[in-house]
């Protein structure tokens, strides 16, 4: 029975030590994933503002990078519209601006999305290490519980060994004090009534 129990105690120790490392392995990892996917998009983000800005010089219109930022949070693509050159070469700079702009509302939308996703995954992470914790926590009070047991155990195995020796010594004790009176010694000797004329062979001859 303490080899199951101590088989038991082990084995649970080490699942969740296996646990615990997945779920480390894991979340770093996927901390490391959503860090670069975040990356890459504010680096497309910021290599298509420039794009923008260099087909606004086109069309004539120059832009500080501000100016050109609150252009791209109002939203609105017409507004680079307003005092551009009317010529053929403006109008398919615009084109491309518009469509620059729509890509950039797009991939700050996805980014602000990413971005949520990460502080749920993050509380969640933090939620499960603190359950991890928890199971930890309630494993060591397990063993601990399971070790009082195995003592408490030991104790009464011993208590019973003692207990039937005792009875035991009880039971010779009465064996021994049940008659009251002791039993006469028994004779070796062969004795022969005197009715049989036969001399006692102890006695010598006259």
């Amino acid at each position: 029975m303490e080899k199951h129990i101590e088989e038991d105690e082990v084995r649970s120790s080490a699942d969740l030590r296996i646990r615990k490392s997945q779920h480390s392995v894991l979340s770093r990892k996927f901390v490391e994933v959503m860090t670069k996917y975040n990356e890459a998009q504010v680096d497309f983000r910021e290599r298509s503002k420039g794009r923008i800005q260099r087909q606004l010089e086109i069309t004539g219109k120059k832009t500080t990078d501000e100016e050109l930022e609150e252009m791209l949070e109002s939203g609105n693509p017409a507004i680079f519209t307003s005092g551009i050159i009317d010529s053929q070469i403006s109008k398919q700079a615009l084109s491309e601006i518009e469509g620059r702009h729509k890509d950039i509302v797009r991939l700050e939308s996805s980014i602000k999305e990413l971005h949520d996703m990460f502080m749920d995954i993050a509380m969640l992470v933090e939620n499960q290490g603190e359950m991890l914790d928890n199971i930890e926590l309630n494993v060591m009070h397990t063993v601990d519980h399971v070790e009082k047991a195995r003592d408490e155990t030991k104790k009464a195995v011993k208590y019973q060994s003692q207990a039937r020796k005792v009875r035991l010594s009880c039971c010779l004790q009465r064996r021994d004090f049940s008659s009251p009176w002791p039993s006469p010694p028994v004779s070796l000797s062969p004795r022969l009534p005197p009715c049989c004329g036969l001399v006692n062979p102890s006695l010598s001859l006259s």
